[in-house]
Protein backbone atom coordinates (compact mmCIF):
# COMPACT_ATOMS: atom_id res chain seq x y z
CA UNK A 1 0.00 0.00 0.00
CA UNK A 2 2.77 2.41 -0.90
CA UNK A 3 4.08 2.56 2.66
CA UNK A 4 0.65 3.31 4.12
CA UNK A 5 -0.37 1.41 7.23
CA UNK A 6 -2.68 -1.51 6.46
CA UNK A 7 -5.31 -1.31 9.19
CA UNK A 8 -6.98 -4.57 10.25
CA UNK A 9 -8.00 -3.51 13.76
CA UNK A 10 -10.56 -0.91 14.95
CA UNK A 11 -9.51 2.69 14.40
CA UNK A 12 -11.02 6.13 13.76
CA UNK A 13 -10.47 8.35 10.74
CA UNK A 14 -10.85 12.13 10.59
CA UNK A 15 -12.83 13.84 7.84
CA UNK A 16 -10.90 17.02 7.11
CA UNK A 17 -13.83 18.51 5.17
CA UNK A 18 -16.59 18.11 7.74
CA UNK A 19 -14.37 17.88 10.85
CA UNK A 20 -16.08 14.66 11.94
CA UNK A 21 -14.84 11.16 12.72
CA UNK A 22 -15.76 7.68 11.49
CA UNK A 23 -15.09 4.41 13.32
CA UNK A 24 -13.61 1.70 11.09
CA UNK A 25 -13.97 -1.94 12.14
CA UNK A 26 -12.32 -3.93 9.33
CA UNK A 27 -12.15 -7.13 11.42
CA UNK A 28 -15.93 -7.38 10.98
CA UNK A 29 -15.30 -8.13 7.31
CA UNK A 30 -14.56 -11.71 8.39
CA UNK A 31 -18.24 -12.33 9.05
CA UNK A 32 -19.51 -15.24 6.85
CA UNK A 33 -21.82 -13.10 4.72
CA UNK A 34 -19.19 -10.58 3.59
CA UNK A 35 -18.95 -10.37 -0.19
CA UNK A 36 -22.21 -12.19 -0.91
CA UNK A 37 -23.70 -11.15 -4.27
CA UNK A 38 -27.37 -11.61 -5.09
CA UNK A 39 -28.86 -11.01 -8.54
CA UNK A 40 -32.42 -9.75 -8.19
CA UNK A 41 -34.69 -9.33 -11.16
CA UNK A 42 -34.50 -5.92 -12.78
CA UNK A 43 -37.54 -4.23 -14.25
CA UNK A 44 -37.19 -3.53 -17.97
CA UNK A 45 -38.52 -0.01 -18.48
CA UNK A 46 -39.89 1.34 -21.77
CA UNK A 47 -38.51 4.34 -23.65
CA UNK A 48 -41.77 6.13 -22.91
CA UNK A 49 -44.24 5.65 -20.08
CA UNK A 50 -47.65 7.32 -20.57
CA UNK A 51 -48.13 7.37 -16.77
CA UNK A 52 -44.79 9.06 -16.02
CA UNK A 53 -44.98 12.67 -14.82
CA UNK A 54 -41.62 13.46 -16.44
CA UNK A 55 -41.92 11.90 -19.92
CA UNK A 56 -42.48 14.22 -22.90
CA UNK A 57 -46.06 15.36 -23.63
CA UNK A 58 -47.36 13.98 -20.32
CA UNK A 59 -49.29 15.85 -17.66
CA UNK A 60 -47.69 16.41 -14.28
CA UNK A 61 -49.50 16.49 -10.92
CA UNK A 62 -51.93 19.33 -10.30
CA UNK A 63 -50.39 22.07 -8.18
CA UNK A 64 -51.97 23.89 -5.23
CA UNK A 65 -53.20 26.54 -7.65
CA UNK A 66 -55.16 23.88 -9.52
CA UNK A 67 -52.99 24.03 -12.63
CA UNK A 68 -51.85 20.80 -14.29
CA UNK A 69 -48.62 21.49 -16.23
CA UNK A 70 -47.93 19.55 -19.43
CA UNK A 71 -44.37 18.65 -20.41
CA UNK A 72 -43.22 19.81 -23.85
CA UNK A 73 -41.94 17.32 -26.41
CA UNK A 74 -38.37 18.00 -25.31
CA UNK A 75 -35.45 16.50 -27.32
CA UNK A 76 -32.68 16.61 -24.72
CA UNK A 77 -33.02 18.06 -21.21
CA UNK A 78 -36.09 19.59 -19.60
CA UNK A 79 -35.99 22.17 -16.79
CA UNK A 80 -38.96 23.33 -14.76
CA UNK A 81 -39.65 24.80 -11.34
CA UNK A 82 -40.51 22.02 -8.88
CA UNK A 83 -44.29 21.83 -8.59
CA UNK A 84 -43.92 21.18 -4.85
CA UNK A 85 -40.80 23.14 -3.94
CA UNK A 86 -39.19 22.82 -0.51
CA UNK A 87 -38.14 26.48 -0.74
CA UNK A 88 -40.32 29.40 -1.84
CA UNK A 89 -39.69 33.05 -2.72
CA UNK A 90 -39.25 35.41 0.25
CA UNK A 91 -42.48 35.84 2.17
CA UNK A 92 -43.57 39.23 3.62
CA UNK A 93 -44.71 37.69 6.88
CA UNK A 94 -41.61 35.63 7.70
CA UNK A 95 -41.52 35.10 11.47
CA UNK A 96 -38.48 36.46 13.34
CA UNK A 97 -36.35 34.25 15.57
CA UNK A 98 -37.29 33.94 19.24
CA UNK A 99 -33.61 33.61 20.14
CA UNK A 100 -31.89 31.58 22.82
CA UNK A 101 -32.85 27.92 22.68
CA UNK A 102 -35.58 28.66 20.14
CA UNK A 103 -33.68 30.25 17.27
CA UNK A 104 -35.10 30.26 13.78
CA UNK A 105 -34.68 32.26 10.61
CA UNK A 106 -36.53 32.66 7.35
CA UNK A 107 -35.47 30.36 4.50
CA UNK A 108 -36.33 31.12 0.89
CA UNK A 109 -35.17 30.06 -2.52
CA UNK A 110 -36.10 28.28 -5.71
CA UNK A 111 -36.20 24.56 -6.49
CA UNK A 112 -35.98 23.15 -10.00
CA UNK A 113 -36.15 19.73 -11.65
CA UNK A 114 -33.92 18.74 -14.58
CA UNK A 115 -34.79 15.72 -16.72
CA UNK A 116 -31.61 14.26 -18.20
CA UNK A 117 -33.29 12.79 -21.28
CA UNK A 118 -36.71 12.30 -22.87
CA UNK A 119 -36.10 8.55 -22.60
CA UNK A 120 -37.73 7.00 -19.54
CA UNK A 121 -35.33 4.06 -19.28
CA UNK A 122 -31.85 5.59 -19.28
CA UNK A 123 -29.59 6.57 -16.40
CA UNK A 124 -26.27 8.39 -16.43
CA UNK A 125 -24.63 4.96 -16.69
CA UNK A 126 -26.55 4.21 -19.88
CA UNK A 127 -26.30 7.62 -21.53
CA UNK A 128 -23.82 8.48 -24.25
CA UNK A 129 -21.10 10.80 -22.98
CA UNK A 130 -22.12 13.47 -25.50
CA UNK A 131 -25.60 13.43 -23.93
CA UNK A 132 -24.13 13.73 -20.43
CA UNK A 133 -22.28 16.80 -21.73
CA UNK A 134 -25.67 18.32 -22.62
CA UNK A 135 -26.79 17.70 -19.04
CA UNK A 136 -23.66 19.46 -17.78
CA UNK A 137 -24.39 22.41 -20.09
CA UNK A 138 -27.85 22.61 -18.53
CA UNK A 139 -26.37 22.49 -15.03
CA UNK A 140 -24.04 25.35 -15.92
CA UNK A 141 -26.81 27.46 -17.46
CA UNK A 142 -29.17 27.01 -14.51
CA UNK A 143 -26.37 27.57 -11.99
CA UNK A 144 -25.41 30.84 -13.69
CA UNK A 145 -29.01 32.11 -13.79
CA UNK A 146 -29.75 31.24 -10.16
CA UNK A 147 -26.40 32.56 -8.92
CA UNK A 148 -27.12 35.97 -10.42
CA UNK A 149 -29.95 36.60 -7.96
CA UNK A 150 -29.05 38.71 -4.90
CA UNK A 151 -31.48 36.56 -2.89
CA UNK A 152 -29.65 33.29 -3.64
CA UNK A 153 -26.56 32.43 -1.59
CA UNK A 154 -26.03 28.80 -2.61
CA UNK A 155 -26.90 26.47 -5.48
CA UNK A 156 -26.93 22.73 -4.71
CA UNK A 157 -27.41 20.26 -7.56
CA UNK A 158 -28.17 16.68 -6.53
CA UNK A 159 -29.60 13.40 -7.82
CA UNK A 160 -31.42 10.73 -5.84
CA UNK A 161 -31.18 7.53 -7.83
CA UNK A 162 -33.35 4.49 -7.09
CA UNK A 163 -36.40 3.72 -4.96
CA UNK A 164 -34.18 2.73 -2.02
CA UNK A 165 -33.02 6.37 -1.89
CA UNK A 166 -36.56 7.70 -1.87
CA UNK A 167 -36.77 8.43 -5.59
CA UNK A 168 -40.42 8.01 -6.57
CA UNK A 169 -39.92 8.34 -10.33
CA UNK A 170 -37.39 6.25 -12.33
CA UNK A 171 -37.27 8.77 -15.17
CA UNK A 172 -33.66 10.14 -15.16
CA UNK A 173 -33.66 13.47 -13.40
CA UNK A 174 -31.99 15.58 -10.74
CA UNK A 175 -32.92 18.58 -8.64
CA UNK A 176 -31.50 22.03 -7.96
CA UNK A 177 -32.22 23.68 -4.64
CA UNK A 178 -31.03 27.29 -4.56
CA UNK A 179 -31.28 28.89 -1.15
CA UNK A 180 -31.06 32.19 0.69
CA UNK A 181 -28.37 30.71 2.92
CA UNK A 182 -25.40 28.34 2.63
CA UNK A 183 -26.55 24.87 3.82
CA UNK A 184 -24.88 23.28 6.83
CA UNK A 185 -22.52 20.81 5.11
CA UNK A 186 -21.11 23.23 2.49
CA UNK A 187 -20.92 25.85 5.26
CA UNK A 188 -18.72 23.55 7.34
CA UNK A 189 -16.58 22.73 4.31
CA UNK A 190 -16.10 26.43 3.60
CA UNK A 191 -14.72 26.97 7.08
CA UNK A 192 -12.44 23.93 6.69
CA UNK A 193 -11.01 25.26 3.43
CA UNK A 194 -10.45 28.68 4.98
CA UNK A 195 -8.76 27.31 8.11
CA UNK A 196 -6.54 24.91 6.14
CA UNK A 197 -5.45 27.67 3.79
CA UNK A 198 -4.59 30.03 6.65
CA UNK A 199 -2.59 27.35 8.49
CA UNK A 200 -0.77 26.02 5.42
CA UNK A 201 0.49 29.06 3.59
CA UNK A 202 -2.49 29.47 1.27
CA UNK A 203 -2.63 25.80 0.17
CA UNK A 204 -5.97 24.28 -0.81
CA UNK A 205 -7.12 21.36 1.33
CA UNK A 206 -8.42 19.27 -1.59
CA UNK A 207 -5.61 20.21 -3.98
CA UNK A 208 -3.20 18.74 -1.46
CA UNK A 209 -5.48 15.76 -0.83
CA UNK A 210 -5.77 14.98 -4.56
CA UNK A 211 -2.00 15.25 -5.00
CA UNK A 212 -1.35 12.73 -2.22
CA UNK A 213 -4.08 10.32 -3.33
CA UNK A 214 -2.75 10.30 -6.90
CA UNK A 215 0.71 9.50 -5.55
CA UNK A 216 -0.50 6.67 -3.31
CA UNK A 217 -2.99 5.15 -5.82
CA UNK A 218 -4.54 3.22 -2.92
CA UNK A 219 -8.06 4.62 -3.01
CA UNK A 220 -8.34 5.72 -6.67
CA UNK A 221 -11.20 4.07 -8.56
CA UNK A 222 -10.76 5.71 -11.97
CA UNK A 223 -9.40 8.91 -13.50
CA UNK A 224 -8.88 10.86 -16.70
CA UNK A 225 -6.88 13.95 -17.63
CA UNK A 226 -9.09 16.35 -15.70
CA UNK A 227 -10.88 14.40 -12.94
CA UNK A 228 -10.27 11.62 -10.45
CA UNK A 229 -12.82 9.42 -8.67
CA UNK A 230 -11.73 7.88 -5.37
CA UNK A 231 -13.05 6.37 -2.17
CA UNK A 232 -12.22 9.07 0.37
CA UNK A 233 -9.99 8.09 3.29
CA UNK A 234 -12.81 9.10 5.67
CA UNK A 235 -15.64 7.37 3.74
CA UNK A 236 -18.74 6.47 5.76
CA UNK A 237 -20.84 4.59 3.21
CA UNK A 238 -19.53 1.16 2.07
CA UNK A 239 -18.81 2.20 -1.53
CA UNK A 240 -18.76 5.98 -1.19
CA UNK A 241 -16.97 7.88 -3.95
CA UNK A 242 -15.78 11.46 -4.25
CA UNK A 243 -15.11 12.99 -7.67
CA UNK A 244 -12.58 15.83 -7.79
CA UNK A 245 -11.06 17.99 -10.53
CA UNK A 246 -7.30 17.77 -10.76
CA UNK A 247 -6.98 21.52 -11.15
CA UNK A 248 -8.29 24.06 -8.66
CA UNK A 249 -11.61 25.76 -9.28
CA UNK A 250 -14.62 26.28 -7.08
CA UNK A 251 -17.75 26.49 -9.19
CA UNK A 252 -19.52 25.09 -12.24
CA UNK A 253 -19.16 28.55 -13.76
CA UNK A 254 -15.41 27.94 -14.01
CA UNK A 255 -15.68 24.76 -16.10
CA UNK A 256 -13.67 24.82 -19.33
CA UNK A 257 -14.72 22.82 -22.37
CA UNK A 258 -12.05 20.27 -21.42
CA UNK A 259 -13.45 20.09 -17.90
CA UNK A 260 -16.94 19.42 -19.26
CA UNK A 261 -15.74 16.56 -21.44
CA UNK A 262 -13.73 15.10 -18.58
CA UNK A 263 -16.60 15.48 -16.13
CA UNK A 264 -19.00 13.67 -18.47
CA UNK A 265 -16.46 10.87 -18.85
CA UNK A 266 -15.82 10.44 -15.11
CA UNK A 267 -19.57 10.48 -14.30
CA UNK A 268 -20.06 7.76 -16.90
CA UNK A 269 -17.20 5.69 -15.50
CA UNK A 270 -18.37 5.99 -11.89
CA UNK A 271 -22.01 5.15 -12.55
CA UNK A 272 -21.11 2.22 -14.82
CA UNK A 273 -18.72 0.90 -12.16
CA UNK A 274 -21.50 1.07 -9.58
CA UNK A 275 -23.91 -0.81 -11.85
CA UNK A 276 -21.33 -3.55 -12.42
CA UNK A 277 -20.68 -4.03 -8.69
CA UNK A 278 -23.90 -5.89 -7.92
CA UNK A 279 -25.21 -6.28 -11.50
CA UNK A 280 -28.04 -3.83 -10.91
CA UNK A 281 -29.06 -0.25 -11.59
CA UNK A 282 -27.17 1.07 -8.60
CA UNK A 283 -28.91 3.50 -6.21
CA UNK A 284 -27.17 6.54 -4.75
CA UNK A 285 -27.48 10.16 -3.72
CA UNK A 286 -25.07 12.35 -5.65
CA UNK A 287 -24.46 16.03 -5.00
CA UNK A 288 -22.09 18.76 -6.16
CA UNK A 289 -20.45 21.00 -3.59
CA UNK A 290 -19.28 24.29 -5.01
CA UNK A 291 -18.46 27.79 -3.81
CA UNK A 292 -21.33 30.08 -2.76
CA UNK A 293 -22.90 32.55 -5.16
CA UNK A 294 -21.53 36.12 -5.26
CA UNK A 295 -24.23 37.13 -2.76
CA UNK A 296 -23.36 34.21 -0.51
CA UNK A 297 -19.63 34.89 -0.52
CA UNK A 298 -20.20 38.28 1.09
CA UNK A 299 -21.03 36.47 4.32
CA UNK A 300 -17.70 34.61 4.25
CA UNK A 301 -14.91 37.19 4.01
CA UNK A 302 -11.60 35.68 3.05
CA UNK A 303 -12.91 32.54 1.31
CA UNK A 304 -12.81 33.86 -2.26
CA UNK A 305 -10.99 31.34 -4.45
CA UNK A 306 -10.39 28.88 -1.63
CA UNK A 307 -13.22 26.40 -2.28
CA UNK A 308 -12.46 23.31 -4.41
CA UNK A 309 -15.37 21.93 -6.46
CA UNK A 310 -16.14 18.28 -5.70
CA UNK A 311 -18.90 15.69 -5.98
CA UNK A 312 -20.13 13.24 -3.35
CA UNK A 313 -21.67 9.86 -4.21
CA UNK A 314 -23.37 8.25 -1.22
CA UNK A 315 -24.59 4.74 -2.18
CA UNK A 316 -26.53 2.66 0.38
CA UNK A 317 -25.83 -0.89 -0.81
CA UNK A 318 -23.70 -2.94 1.58
CA UNK A 319 -23.12 -6.49 0.34
CA UNK A 320 -25.63 -7.19 -2.44
CA UNK A 321 -28.19 -5.53 -4.65
CA UNK A 322 -30.85 -6.03 -2.00
CA UNK A 323 -29.03 -5.41 1.29
CA UNK A 324 -28.94 -1.79 2.41
CA UNK A 325 -26.61 -0.15 4.87
CA UNK A 326 -28.68 1.49 7.62
CA UNK A 327 -27.38 4.10 10.02
CA UNK A 328 -28.60 2.78 13.39
CA UNK A 329 -27.56 2.31 17.02
CA UNK A 330 -24.03 3.53 17.65
CA UNK A 331 -24.01 5.36 14.31
CA UNK A 332 -27.05 7.44 15.23
CA UNK A 333 -26.10 7.97 18.84
CA UNK A 334 -22.29 7.96 18.73
CA UNK A 335 -20.60 8.36 15.35
CA UNK A 336 -20.62 6.69 11.89
CA UNK A 337 -19.04 3.23 11.62
CA UNK A 338 -18.05 1.07 8.65
CA UNK A 339 -17.02 -2.57 8.33
CA UNK A 340 -14.80 -2.35 5.25
CA UNK A 341 -12.02 0.17 4.87
CA UNK A 342 -11.87 2.75 2.11
CA UNK A 343 -8.91 0.85 0.67
CA UNK A 344 -10.87 -2.40 0.44
CA UNK A 345 -13.79 -0.64 -1.27
CA UNK A 346 -11.50 1.10 -3.74
CA UNK A 347 -9.75 -2.15 -4.59
CA UNK A 348 -13.09 -3.79 -5.37
CA UNK A 349 -14.40 -0.87 -7.43
CA UNK A 350 -11.20 -0.21 -9.35
CA UNK A 351 -11.16 -3.79 -10.70
CA UNK A 352 -14.63 -3.48 -12.22
CA UNK A 353 -15.30 -2.43 -15.78
CA UNK A 354 -16.13 1.24 -16.26
CA UNK A 355 -18.66 0.41 -18.98
CA UNK A 356 -21.93 -1.48 -18.57
CA UNK A 357 -21.24 -5.23 -18.53
CA UNK A 358 -24.52 -6.78 -17.46
CA UNK A 359 -27.87 -7.46 -19.05
CA UNK A 360 -31.21 -6.19 -17.81
CA UNK A 361 -33.17 -8.67 -19.90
Amino acid sequence: MSGEKSWDTPHRRFNALTRTWVLCSPHRAKRPWQGQVEKPGVDVLPDYDPKCFLCPRNKRVATESGETPVNPDYPNTLVFTNDFSALLPPQPDDAPSEGGLFQSEAASGKCKVICFSPKHNVTLAKMEKKDIEKVIDTWKTENEALSASPDIHYVLIFENRGEIMGCSNPHPHCQIWSSSYVPQDPHTELLSFKDYSEKNGGCCLLCEYVRIELEKKVRVVCENDTFVALVPYWAVWPYEIMVLPKRHFGNLAEFSEEDKVGYADILSQVTCTYDNLFKTSFPYSMGMHQSPTPAGQKNFPGIEGKFHFHVHFFPPLLRSATIKKFMVGFELLGEPQRDITAEQSAQTLSKLSHTIHYSQQ
